[in-house]
């Protein structure tokens, strides 16, 4: 977390770029905008001239008409000073929230063709922060933070514009003050940063604690140390809340200060100013002009101060969220030539396949198998044998390094991902379930899935007979991940997903640990039925699961060491033997072996 807290600089014209080709589709939209930002800036100044003419045009002379006119004017220039910047922040916010939704989707699109190789080392909650957070301070810079710089910046051109054009001596009077400005600016601005990014970085320290205690709340109080994780929460908020204390002194340190170089200012031009109006040279009205000339000077200067770091905050937030959408972390479809259709699932074969998720930290070593078609092939081995994994290199969630997979004598990486996996149902041990209705979460939204079908797969696996206790059956809400029902009642549902999609290819990856022995044997009995002509892969630790599969591989530190059916292995007398003796330690085997 704390790479992604530092700061890089305030402006970046290789981000800005990038930025700016989001706001292109609104080009006449941002045209209008900066359009009427130049004009707002052009009626601001021209208020203190008004008042001039009205001071030493007309109440000086007595013109009642002539001041009637003046007043009009001020009225008529307040007015459309009014609209304009309705419409200005109209299209501004417009032009922000359509360009967050882009980003948004972007995003959002881009992390569904991740491989599964990048979410291993990209925790969720940096990735939600990208999509929320991140794109959030985008929408602040386009709407607010980049217009409101280029406003400032008009106003303070105009301004001095007025002042040369009314009295250039006076004005150098008045800017004399401005070196005194600049350098107080510099020097915030650099303590600002300093304490801005500690903020961020005890903000995410805060963020991380407070979400992994809560996921882990169980564990917490089932070891009774409330105490001490309050304890260490309050010292992580303290830090946090120092932090925001000496952001918030330098911000109050730099108002003050500004205000009194503004006073400064105007001491100095009521001084020089008083001089010149005594000596007949200068009018009362140029003196007040003035006066309100400062007082509208330095207010952009307070604004570009706090839009620096909303500038700084946006390169940061862009920076990170370029990285993810140029990730390239991905499982490549084949080009258009090498592409090949699956019409069906073939006898799959593994050909001396090795695999390793990190760098020479081998998982699979050399593995060669086959699976023929409507046969069921079962794995097993202790935990870290590769069992999984195979799983995960036949459904293509990552690509091998050695080898090759082939179906039907097509290879793997020519088969587009959709392609593949439209014809594979697959059953994890850690069931996923969406906040949503059962009927959602079993077709996963696919309306082309009949009511008819859900209610007889449910049927099939079981599932159905918790589902009709429910008030709403198939149409009773599920809480996120699926926390109102026991773990065996969600491994039923997902087994109903699964086989709601009629794949050609079920994969049961301990699909059965944690139900009772009743809910086994009604999946037991439920995969018997939907097996026939259906290639099947199954991983169990319960040896009575895969009792009656065609072909049992025993994996063994990445190796396949024994291979055969139920009998062949136990007469064997190896690692399968072994497995199963601790697991039927009171059972005869001489008789089976």
């Amino acid at each position: 977390m704390q790479e992604d807290e530092v700061l890089g600089k305030a402006y970046d014209s290789r981000l800005m770029k990038r930025l700016l080709q989001y706001a292109r589709p609104y080009s006449s939209y941002v045209v209008g905008a900066i359009l009427l930002t130049i004009f707002i800036s052009a009626l601001s100044p021209l208020r203190p001239y008004l008042t001039k003419l009205a001071i030493d045009d007309y109440i000086a002379l007595g013109d009642e008409d002539g001041l009637l006119l003046i007043a009009l004017l001020l009225l008529g220039t307040l007015l459309l000073q009014g609209f304009a910047q309705y419409f200005m922040m109209y299209f501004t916010q417009w032009i922000g929230q359509r360009i967050i939704v882009d980003v948004r989707m972007q995003i959002f699109t881009r992390m569904q063709k991740l491989a599964l190789r990048f979410f291993d080392r990209n925790p969720v909650g940096r990735l939600v922060t990208r999509v929320t957070n991140d794109v959030e301070v985008l929408n602040e810079m386009f709407s607010s933070g980049l217009v409101t710089v280029f406003a400032d910046i008009f106003i303070l051109l105009w301004i001095v514009i007025f002042m040369l054009s009314i009295n250039w001596q006076l004005a150098l009077v008045t800017f004399s003050v401005l070196p005194a400005l600049v350098y107080g600016t510099f020097l915030f601005r650099r303590k600002v940063r300093e304490t801005y990014r500690d903020v961020r970085l005890q903000l995410a320290r805060l963020n991380s604690f407070t979400q992994e205690r809560v996921s882990g709340m169980m564990t917490v109080q089932l070891f009774g140390r409330e105490k001490k994780e309050t304890d260490a929460f309050a010292g992580i908020n303290r830090k946090h809340r120092d932090a925001n204390i000496r952001s918030v002194f330098y911000y109050a340190l730099f108002y003050p200060s500004v205000d009194f170089i503004s006073s400064l200012a105007v001491a100095l031009i009521i001084w020089y100013a008083g001089g010149e109006i005594l000596a007949g040279i200068l009018t009362v009205g140029t003196m007040i002009s003035f006066i309100q000339y400062t007082e509208m000077f330095f207010r952009p200067i307070r604004d570009l101060s706090e839009k620096y770091n909303v500038m700084q905050t946006a390169m940061a937030s862009s920076e990170r969220i370029f990285k993810l959408l140029d990730d390239q972390t991905i499982i490549p479809d084949p080009p258009g030539e090498r592409a090949r259709p699956l019409p069906s699932v073939e006898t799959i074969r593994f050909e001396n396949v090795s695999f390793a998720y990190n760098e020479a930290d081998w998982v699979l070593r050399d593995v060669s198998f086959e699976i023929p078609k409507g046969q069921t092939v079962a794995i097993v081995g202790a935990t870290g044998s590769g069992k999984t994994t195979i799983i995960n290199l036949l459904c293509r969630f990552y690509d091998i390094q050695k080898g090759h997979i082939t179906i039907g004598g097509t290879d793997l990486r020519d088969i587009p991902t959709t392609e593949l996996r439209k014809h594979i149902g697959i059953v994890l041990q850690d069931v996923f379930l969406f906040s949503g209705s059962i009927h959602n979460n079993i077709t996963l939204g696919d309306s082309s899935i009949s009511r008819e079908h859900v209610e007889k797969v449910s049927q099939l696996v079981g599932v159905d007979r918790f589902i009709e206790r429910l008030p709403e059956r198939y149409d009773s809400r599920i809480r996120e991940r699926g926390g109102s029902l026991s773990v065996g009642q969600k491994q039923l549902l997902a087994f109903a997903r699964a086989l709601a999609y009629d794949p050609q290819l079920l994969v049961l990856d301990e699909a059965t640990s944690s139900v009772d022995t009743e809910s086994e044997m009604l999946i037991q009995e439920a995969i018997t039925k939907m097996l026939k002509g259906r290639t099947s892969v199954v991983i169990a630790h319960r040896l009575s699961t895969i009792q009656n599969a065609d072909t049992i591989l025993v994996m063994h530190k990445g190796q396949i060491r024994e291979q055969g059916n139920h009998q062949e292995l136990l007469a064997m007398r190896g690692i399968y033997y072994r497995l199963y003796q601790l697991q039927y330690k009171d059972q005869d085997l001489s008789s089976v072996a």
